[in-house]
Formats: structure tokens, sequence, C-alpha cells
């Protein structure tokens, strides 16, 4: 006999955008998302099923296990943990692969007879970050910038958001598609591409319809916006009026939606003169608007001796490097005291 719940039991917590199905089953795309709750029990099993191909993060008592594959439309039992003590753990079920590859969709909790769950009290911080290929991880297990990309290499915990938000304790959200810009995608031939950051960031899923969010499942005290990088790529690069006047709606609305919140605006260590002139053109327009800052130029912080994984994409050294020069500006916006804490 076992102990069967709901993936929307009130005992289990989502971070991240997500979708509550007529069946109580939970759904969601989005790279990052994780599942959290408290159990007691021997095993810990989740009935799940996975539209595509995603790889997740299995984390116990705040300590890294494992990384599994999900895939296959049809439930499968899948065992997160084991344990032969008889206390209570903490287990995060995190997704550290794209929208793009896969949705994912837990249909139940599954423990042995008398096996228990409890929620997991949430942080007192809490981070969203807005981005591409960097924010998503793309390649930070690749060991050279030559090697190509593979989905098993990606892991979005390894990238600067992640990293940062570990760094001050908190909860984080991404809302990130590699290969996306404000406006334009990697290497379209158009200046507007049909699907970008700006149309995507206001739905529930990445790449599984086009869902509104509500924004209405976590409130950030602070955002980052880390994008361009894909807007300035080669052939039909997007005027500055365009790129601009798109950032400064998304910024709007994150405002709008989020009271109160600070917004960081970064240039990548990638950018070129047209994005660095957009984000100075940026800069002057923002001048006026309380909690909108931008943050200290990236340039040069990532080799590509040392420092790249797949395609030329940050590897997890790259991304330490980036959330190091972010963190002191972050403290000094948010008041977050520096902490002796090694920044992984």
């Amino acid at each position: 006999m076992e102990n069967t719940f709901s993936a929307s039991s009130p005992a289990i917590s989502y971070v991240g955008r997500t979708l509550v199905n007529d069946d109580e089953s939970v759904s969601y795309d989005w790279t990052g998302v994780y599942m959290e709750t408290s159990f007691w029990g021997s095993q810990f099993i989740i009935l799940v099923s996975e539209e595509g191909t995603s790889y997740h993060n299995i984390f116990i008592d705040g300590q890294w296990t494992k990384k599994i594959k999900i895939e296959g439309t049809t439930p499968q039992r899948v065992v997160l943990a084991t344990t032969n003590d008889k206390r209570w753990h903490k287990i995060r079920l995190q997704k550290c692969t794209e929208g793009q590859y896969g949705r994912v969709t837990i249909h139940q909790v599954v423990l042995p007879k008398g096996g228990q769950i409890a929620p997991v009290k949430r942080k007192e911080r809490m981070i969203e970050v807005y981005g591409d290929s960097y924010t998503c991880g793309y390649g930070t297990e690749s060991q050279k910038a030559s090697d190509p990309f593979r989905i098993e290499t990606e892991n979005c915990d390894k990238a600067y958001g992640c990293i940062i938000a570990r760094y001050f304790d908190a909860d984080y959200a991404l809302t990130a598609h590699s290969g996306q810009g404000m406006v334009r995608d990697w290497a379209d031939p158009k200046q507007i591409s049909d699907v970008n950051m700006s149309t995507r960031y206001t739905q529930v899923f990445d790449d599984h319809g086009t869902q509104p969010y509500g924004f209405d499942l976590y409130q950030p005290q602070l955002v980052i916006i880390n994008l361009g990088t894909n807007d300035f790529s080669p052939v039909a690069i997007p005027t500055d009026e365009q790129y601009v006047g798109a950032y400064l709606k998304m910024i709007d609305t994150i405002r709008s939606k989020y009271k109160g919140v600070k917004i960081l605006c970064v240039t990548p260590h990638s950018a070129g003169r047209y994005l660095e002139s957009c984000l100075r053109l940026l800069a002057e327009r923002t001048a006026g608007m309380d909690d909108v800052f931008m943050a200290n130029p990236l340039a040069g912080m990532v080799t590509v001796e040392r420092d790249m994984g797949a395609d030329w994409h940050p590897n997890y050294q790259g991304q330490r490097k980036i959330a190091m020069s972010l963190i002191p500006q972050i403290s000094a916006i948010m008041g977050w005291e520096l902490t002796q804490e090694i920044v992984q």
C-alpha cells in the first residue's frame, strides 16, 4: 500500500511559471522551474510525463545528488530519492533545460505506506531573470568552445542567475530562451522576429502555447534583464528605437506587475558597438525612473581559452565570473549584505 498525493497538493510548491491542469497535474516548460516539498519515507517517487526531452537536477536537503533525463508522453514512475534514515528530508526537482525541448507534467507524488509530505517555507528573497542562452546555461557543462551544443550539457543551475540566487539565499525564476532577443532572434533576416522575448515573456509557457501569464505566481524584489546579443547578431539588425522601445515596454510591464521591484539591465559580455550604443540610449531614457539600474559593463570578462563551453557560450567558470561581477552591484541596489559564501 502506498500514499499518493496530487501534484498540486498544498504541501508541494513550485517556483516559476506553471499550469495546474483539470486533473490536478502540474505542467511547465520554462527552464529553472523547480518543485519542492519535505518528505518522510524510504522513497520519493513521482509519476511524470514529458512531451519532448528534459533534464532535471535533484537536490536532497540542499545538496545536489544527480541529474536525470525525462522523456515519454506516457506517465511513468521515477524514483527521485531513496533513504534509510527515519527523518524528514527536503527535496527539490529543478528543470535545467529549456522549454523548446520539452514540457514536463508532474501527475502525482508517491511514497511508501506511512510516507508523508509537508510544505517547504519559501525564501524571503526572490529574483527573476529575463534572458537568452546565457541565462539558460547553454553549454555550461561542455569542455571547450568548439563543442557543438547538446541538450545534456545545458544546465541553468550553473548559469549566473541561479549562482546569484544561491549566493543571496533567494528563490528565483528564469524567463529565458536561447537564440532570442528583445525583438530579433539570432541571424533572423528580418529586423523584428515573429516570435521573440517580447512575445514570449508574457506567456505561461515558453514554447507550448501562447496562454497569457498573470504575473501572479511569485513576486520578485529584483528583476535582471540580460537581452540583446541575439538582436544584434549578423544580417538585419534592428534600429535603436525598435530595440530600446521594446526594452522600455518590458520595463513598464514588469513595474506594473511587480510593485516596488528593482530592475537591473545588463550589458552582456559579448556586446558589440551597436548593442552598447542602444544600451547607452536605454540608460538615457531610464535615467529618471526610480529603481531601474544599468549594470557595470562585462566586456573582457569571459575568455575563450578558459571560460567557454559549447558554441562559444560561457561555461561554469565563465558564468561564475559573470555572477561575481554583478553581485556587488546587486548588494548595493538591494541592501543585501555580502557574505562569506563562495560564489558557486
